[in-house]
């Protein structure tokens, strides 16, 4: 290779560093506005259900080392209805949702401690506020089937699979930001899975009417309804 080739590969190498130095995100939109606080976010009490006195035992994402890594905040609870039915809730909270730092999604975390994924399908939990894409799961461990029904978000939206959260921060990061973003998780013990997820939207969506409109964008990516309507 000649001095002169040479030279134009180290401009262009340099020019491309500090391309990328530009682009990298630095603001965290998580600064701006109310702050996220999950634990009084979500209520004890609403609808029908009331958090248990005594939860029951709920799959971790990861260990607490980990866990504090990728996540800023995390909530599990366990709600019962008077009609005896159980929901865990779990929801974990990034404040940087930056590649570093992706979600640990139930497809993974679920098997890394035993369970196996039985199956996965695509589904729709329709509120009076729109309709949440969700994923859901039907796990087993030895007697215990959990059917669990999740969804991700990226800022206030919903994304599904592995193409659209990269898309949505690749859009916050052409804008100089870096997003926050959430993984809400409901999952029931029983050996009737129908049921179990006919329960868990159940939960949901008396969850989500029981939120605020700035609660609901950013838990579930529904937007503000129009009063006139």
């Amino acid at each position: 290779m000649s001095l002169a080739s040479k030279i134009i590969l180290l401009l262009v190498m340099i020019g491309a560093s500090l391309l990328a130095m530009t682009l990298r995100p630095t603001h965290k939109i998580a600064d701006d506005g109310q702050k996220v606080n999950l634990e009084t976010m979500i209520p004890k009490h609403f609808g029908d259900w009331q958090e248990a006195p005594q939860p029951a035992q709920i799959v971790n994402p990861v260990q607490k080392a980990k866990l504090e890594e990728i996540y800023s905040q995390t909530l599990s609870r366990t709600y019962v209805k008077a009609n005896g039915e159980v929901i865990m809730l779990s929801i974990a909270y990034g404040a940087d949702q930056s590649d570093a730092k992706e979600m640990h999604y139930p497809e993974v975390c679920y098997p890394a401690q035993g369970f196996q994924v039985v199956s996965t399908q695509p589904g729709i939990v329709k509120t009076g506020f729109g309709d949440i894409r969700v994923k859901r799961l039907l796990t087993v461990l030895g007697s215990r089937s959990e059917p669990l029904t999740y969804w991700t978000t990226v800022g206030t939206k919903v994304v599904v699979g592995g193409k659209e959260p990269k898309l949505e921060k690749l859009r916050y990061g052409f804008r100089g930001e870096i997003p926050d973003g959430l993984l809400f998780r409901v999952s029931s013990i029983t050996q009737d899975t129908e049921s179990g997820y006919a329960s868990q939207q159940n939960f949901v969506r008396e969850l989500i009417s029981s939120l605020s409109e700035g609660d609901r964008l950013k838990l579930a990516g529904l937007p503000v309804v129009n009063s006139q309507h």
